[in-house]
């Protein structure tokens, strides 16, 4: 019996206008990927140490959503389960009807949510995909739809573009799609894989 392929790849982002930092830990394997991710954001004076673990399918559609945050004594968590053709469940499995139709999910907090669609849409350069998804925010976590445009410019280069506001960025990526530079938001620290 053939052992199942695993890979592990790491990365590190840092905000560009406040203290902040992402440790990504993803590991890819031909039936699934799971990112596992610590966030921490100093933000209006308040510091917020946020864990996530997103489960994708074999391609890359979000099967499963774990984030908690904490901010002096206060926690807040959530756990949603999608079933990767756009259907999505709560606590205690309560369908969340108002998500119908996500495939994806953004944490605003973190660029590696960006990949998600970039490995899943698989676009080549030139094509253009408009999809929505499931948008967290801190501290609340109360996921509401988003919708997005990413076009694919080069193999290594996406344009995203937010379809309820004005707000656009040029988004260089890895072989593995993750960010490099999310100009105004987020940086990758350099030399880490």
């Amino acid at each position: 019996m053939e052992r199942a392929r695993v890979r592990i790849t790491e990365a590190l982002w840092t905000p560009w206008e406040h203290a902040g930092l992402e440790h990504l830990r993803l590991t890819t394997g031909t039936d699934r990927s799971v990112a596992d991710g610590l966030v921490l954001v100093v933000n209006d004076a308040h510091i917020y140490r946020v864990t996530y673990a997103l489960r994708c399918d074999a391609h890359w559609r979000v099967r499963e959503l774990r984030v908690a945050v904490e901010t002096g004594r206060a926690s807040t968590s959530l756990r949603l389960h999608a079933d990767g053709q756009g259907h999505w469940t709560g606590a205690g499995g309560v369908p969340l009807p108002a998500l119908d139709g996500c495939l994806d999910v953004d944490l605003a907090f973190s660029p590696f949510t960006n990949t998600l669609p970039i490995r899943r849409l698989a676009l080549t350069p030139g094509a253009s995909s408009e999809i929505a998804v499931v948008y967290l925010t801190l501290p609340d976590l109360a996921p509401v739809t988003d919708g997005q445009r990413y076009t694919c410019q080069r193999r290594d280069h996406y344009r995203y573009d937010s379809l309820d506001s004005d707000f656009s960025a040029e988004l260089p990526v890895d072989a593995d799609g993750l960010v490099l530079d999310y100009p105004g938001l987020f940086r990758r620290v350099p030399g880490n894989h």
